[in-house]
């Protein structure tokens, strides 16, 4: 068996001798055909051959975009994060940032959250945090960037998602009695995000745990501020309202005008 294993054929190399442009058309065709995960193989063939020359970093960020397409988001970051240690001064540095953000971003609910309908504020926020990160980086150093404002919108929902993961906490462990640990995430929230939507329920949570440790005064005051800052709140009359999850609701910006493929660095490729 051993031998029998020693004299069996290596895999065929269906690359071998092709150019490097040969390889970066043929990995386009698979890309323009939606087979991501076939292109994936090409590009890296490609970021060998052509090592130092421009068609390699085409090759790294084409490679990354293939990657966050067939849904390796982790392989996409990773690419990204070379990219951007080897390459700091790339034109293409500010895509390099977005699509890190945003392979974190749509990291927030998966596969499985994408189909439940499970809101982001509801999952682990470290990938939030890092996607903020990310578009914070992208819109101070580049603020000219055709990919900003997106970056800009999406920070928004960020806040808003991370001060909803505070109410959320708060409000679990108010229904189950944990005063002083809901007080501690709903005052959390106020203090950190004092500008998303989520601190109206977060001064509602503070005013009804107060209330329930018997600490009227404090109670109270966290009651006026409530009035004061949201008046006619529905949490005061009945306990609550409905929001939208959307990110699209926020800015009414149309994710479809902006190009995000691998179309925008034809001007990488070497002449």
């Amino acid at each position: 068996m051993a031998l029998l294993g020693g004299c069996a054929a290596a895999p065929e190399d269906k690359t071998a001798g092709l150019s490097p442009d040969k390889l970066y058309s043929e990995a386009r065709d698979l890309m323009g055909n939606s087979q991501w995960d076939k292109a994936i193989p090409y590009l890296e063939k490609l970021e060998s051959r052509a090592a130092g020359t421009p068609l390699a970093q085409q090759a790294q960020v084409e490679k990354a975009y293939a990657q966050y397409k067939a849904g390796e988001r982790a392989q996409a970051i990773a690419t990204l994060d070379r990219f951007i240690r080897l390459h700091p001064a790339s034109p293409a540095l500010d895509y390099a940032l977005y699509l890190k953000g945003l392979c974190n971003f749509n990291e927030n609910l998966g596969i499985f959250g994408a189909y439940t309908g499970q809101d982001m504020a509801e999952r682990d926020q470290k990938a939030a945090k890092e996607s903020f990160e990310s578009f914070k980086e992208l819109s101070t150093r580049f603020p000219q960037s055709r990919y900003s404002e997106d970056g800009l919108l999406r920070m928004r929902y960020i806040v808003q998602t991370l001060a909803k993961n505070e109410v959320y906490v708060a409000r679990y462990y108010l229904k189950r009695g944990a005063y002083v640990a809901a007080l501690n995430r709903a005052q959390t929230a106020v203090a950190d995000y004092r500008d998303a939507p989520a601190v109206e329920e977060a001064l509602y949570i503070i005013h009804k745990c107060y209330e329930a440790l018997g600490m009227v005064d404090l109670s109270n005051d966290a009651k006026r501020v409530l009035e004061s800052t949201y008046p006619g709140s529905d949490f005061l009359s009945v306990g609550g309202k409905k929001e939208s999850d959307s990110w699209l609701d926020m800015g009414k910006l149309n994710p479809s005008k902006i190009d995000w493929s691998f179309t925008n660095f034809d001007w990488l490729k070497a002449k």
